[in-house]
């Protein structure tokens, strides 16, 4: 990998994020029967929430307790103006934040990993998210492995070296984004147990028509309530 200092530096790209990122929509859908089985009053952390899409959307479906947080100031704002009395929070210093151990339920990481393009940066956050979540808790990732069309693999190709890692691309708008192999997100989550996972289509933020992968993760043995999602994981 190219210098690591220089790719940590991109981990958080707070510029892009309060400027032309800011007004994105993001698409990635939630299957809600994958975390529903835990109640409505379970504690739920979507990090790197943006505009709070998520937090609505199981506001909306009867979840009580739900905080969302990300690196953004003007996403939070953007939140905030929509879902006036739902709970958002910038973070001061990514990817730590200043909550107790074990004190989530679930934890969503949406579209949040292809932000991060350096090793470093997205085991330090797979290393917090699991200090906060609650032993037999879960996390829900949802991002981009590596697409398989041509203009995605001219993009790999083309900044391979300058960046070191394949998969890691500049977008035509500013970002620096990741996108991951199947292995790297397995080795990523070497320390959860694996309950399910999906391939979804979407639209991407720029209008891109892609896959994206999901997994379901417990930290430690999955809950009773969650074994029988094993049987539902299928390719959508």
């Amino acid at each position: 990998m190219r210098n690591t200092g220089y790719m940590a530096s991109l981990d958080q790209q707070t510029e892009y994020w309060n400027s032309t990122g800011a007004d994105k929509s993001f698409t990635h859908p939630i299957e809600l029967s994958w975390i529903s089985e835990l109640g409505r009053r379970a504690r739920i952390l979507d990090y790197g929430c943006g505009y709070g899409r998520l937090v609505g959307e199981l506001h909306q479906h009867g979840f009580e307790d739900i905080e969302g947080v990300d690196l953004s100031p003007a996403l939070i704002s953007r939140a905030r103006q929509h879902l006036p009395g739902l709970r958002f929070s910038a973070i001061d210093s990514p990817p730590t934040l200043p909550l107790p151990d074990a004190g989530f339920d679930v934890i969503l990481l949406f579209a949040v990993l292809t932000c991060i393009p350096s090793d470093t940066g997205q085991r330090e956050l797979i290393a917090e998210l699991h200090r906060l979540l609650r032993p037999g808790g879960l996390l829900y990732l949802s991002d981009m492995c590596l697409q398989s069309d041509e203009r995605n693999r001219a993009r790999y190709e083309a900044f391979a070296a300058k960046y070191g890692v394949y998969g890691v691309f500049e977008t035509g708008d500013g970002a620096v984004c990741r996108h991951h192999s199947p292995d790297w997100l397995r080795n990523l989550l070497a320390g959860f147990d694996q309950i399910a996972d999906r391939q979804v289509p979407v639209t991407t933020m720029n209008g891109n028509p892609a896959q994206i992968t999901q997994l379901l993760a417990g930290k430690g043995p999955a809950p009773a309530v969650i074994a029988p999602l094993r049987t539902r994981s299928r390719p959508v």
